[in-house]
């Protein structure tokens, strides 16, 4: 079989491209790749030009809505500052259970730090940053204020 190294593409669908373009290119500062205004997709640029892409298509509105989550890898200081930037970008940063937070949280199982927030079609999106420490999966997810009291994150 062939060796799968990771991700390049992910898509979300969403119900106003225009709306969607503003939240990815600009609270985000996502990179626009290309535009194809007669499908009604956009697409980003993740980790700079050829690294991998998110897809934006729009799909209308409907009363039934599909909400999906991707996780978007990021270096562990970016995340530690993520919570004020997402606010000053007027978006809410998330804790794992979906509560209003103002630090990321820590998935000891992996470890990772996650920050979770929401795109204005409700998409779940997640910064994720990869930790040196351990894994410690008897903790579960913890704040990353627990997480450091337990000697995570050196």
């Amino acid at each position: 079989m062939i060796p799968i190294r990771e991700l390049f593409e992910a898509h979300l669908t969403v119900s106003e491209l225009e709306r969607a373009k503003k939240f990815y290119g600009g609270a985000l500062g996502l990179e626009l790749a290309g535009e194809f205004p007669e499908r009604d997709v956009a697409f980003y640029w993740l980790g700079g030009r050829g690294a991998s892409m998110l897809g934006l298509w729009q799909v209308g509105s409907t009363p039934q809505r599909l909400g999906l989550h991707i996780a978007l890898r990021v270096d562990l200081p970016d995340l530690l500052k993520a919570p004020a930037a997402l606010r000053a970008a007027g978006v809410t940063p998330l804790d794992f259970a979906g509560n209003p937070t103002e630090e990321p949280v820590v998935l000891a199982w992996m470890p990772a730090g996650s920050l979770y927030f929401r795109d204005p079609d409700g998409n779940l999106i997640e910064f994720l940053a990869m930790l040196p420490d351990a894994p410690q999966p008897q903790l579960g997810v913890l704040d990353w204020s627990a997480w450091c009291r337990h000697g995570g994150a050196r």
